[in-house]
């Protein structure tokens, strides 16, 4: 319902999808987990309504967001994603996709799934603020430090902590719905 008291990002009616079912909810399914790293990465430097817009293509290019096959992509398969519209034709976000497809399959083999990984820097329980309205959410905070660091450590690329905040709220890990919110109700 596009009449719905909303975060103030998420006034464009382009975004309310997004906003309304997916930002801020808990994830713990681990392809949705390496696709929302993949996007916020693919951000960088870019608006998220372009990465929406590419959001299937880029689901269509990256096997459905399967870790498995990604990491196995080459040379050939690096050349032909740097030809396609459909995403962002970025050598470094393409190639780290794929390397962070790899080193994802390695947490998940340590610690059974990138979702336990993750989770575990919570404690399994969302991060809830209630921002007033004009109060600003930081650009990354003690806890997006924490994780963007882990994730460089274990290989990762386009992990800043910003881009690790932002993939954090996507995720649901932290809970950023300002107070004025409708979902900031329904957590």
């Amino acid at each position: 319902m596009s009449d719905r008291p909303r975060c103030h990002w998420a006034r464009d009616p382009f975004h309310h999808a997004y906003h309304d079912e997916e930002w801020g909810v808990p994830q713990h399914d681990d392809r949705m987990l390496f696709e929302m790293l993949t996007l916020e990465g693919a951000q960088a430097g870019l608006s998220w309504r372009t990465i929406l817009g590419k959001r299937a293509g880029y689901r269509e290019c990256f096997a459905g967001f399967d870790p498995a096959v990604v990491a196995g992509f080459d040379a050939a398969k690096v050349e032909e994603l740097v030809q396609d519209a459909r995403i962002v034709r970025h050598r470094g976000k393409i190639e780290s996709t794929i390397g962070n497809a790899r080193a994802f399959l390695e947490v998940q083999r340590e610690f059974g799934s990138f979702d336990a990984w993750l989770w575990a820097f919570v404690d399994g329980k969302p991060v809830v603020t209630r921002r007033e309205a004009g109060e600003r959410i930081p650009a990354r905070t003690e806890l997006s430090d924490r994780i963007s660091k882990a994730l460089t450590k274990r290989g990762f690329r386009f992990v800043g902590s910003t881009i690790i905040y932002a993939y954090l709220q996507a995720v649901g890990v932290v809970d950023d719905h300002s107070a004025e919110c409708f979902r900031a109700s329904e957590a």
